[in-house]
């Protein structure tokens, strides 16, 4: 049992909030969609868990399957975690309470970190905005990199670099963030500096209309 806390309830998604409920469980695991990690890297993805739940979380995870740890290859050979085939099933779970969760009408404004807006852009991406579009692009935001395809009215984002894009993207999270999210202008971001392009602009500007937000839920009044 991942947790010691229990439902002590038969449904099968009383026990996959015993197995994954526990609070930061489910964001090792958003952290460990895009790839394995070092604990130095989770904990940078989480900074206000503390190291000690942070190894609590791993491990309970671990226990349940979910996540498991290896030792990459010399000649650095650190250990790093990752999410097991089951593990990885929770994508489209995550995926989908992201999407009810930017309905929220209280969703607080706080930063996104660079997995979170990688996965954000997956969650948000709208087929019919990319009709006709086909693109690919290098995002770098500090030391990350990731690949981006649009083709198809479909989109896939990876990390690593991508070979020959149309166009390299270099800006931090925050920046893309308001880009993307924020309505924040590209122009203006070029001439502070704040971005940096190579590549087709054109195909950037697209690529920032790809991911409209869903509009609030109605709360009903009472």
């Amino acid at each position: 049992m991942a947790t010691k806390r229990t439902y002590d309830d038969g449904c099968a998604a009383a026990h996959a909030l015993d197995l994954v409920g526990e609070r930061w469980a489910l964001l090792v695991v958003r952290e460990l969609l895009l790839g394995p990690k070092r604990f130095t890297d989770l904990r940078a993805g989480l900074p206000h868990a503390s190291p000690n739940v942070l190894a609590q979380r791993l491990r309970g995870l671990e226990d349940a399957g979910v996540v498991r740890r290896r030792r990459l290859p010399p000649p650095a050979a650190p250990r790093v975690y990752e999410l097991t085939d089951w593990g990885e099933e929770l994508e489209p779970v995550i995926i989908r309470l992201g999407r009810w969760g930017a309905r929220s009408p209280s969703k607080p404004e706080s930063p996104l970190g660079v997995d979170s807006l990688i996965l954000s852009f997956r969650t948000m991406f709208d087929p019919g905005a990319a009709e006709e579009l086909v693109a690919s692009y290098e995002l770098r935001m500090g030391e990350d990199r990731f690949w981006a395809e649009v083709i198809g009215g479909s989109f896939e984002v990876e990390r690593g670099s991508a070979e020959h894009p149309d166009a390299t993207i270099e800006a931090d999270s925050a920046t893309l963030a308001e880009l993307v999210f924020g309505g924040r202008s590209l122009k203006e971001a070029l001439r502070s500096g704040d971005i940096t392009i190579e590549g087709d602009e054109a195909a950037v500007e697209r690529f920032l209309t790809l991911f409209p937000l869903p509009e609030p839920a109605e709360l009903a009044s009472r």
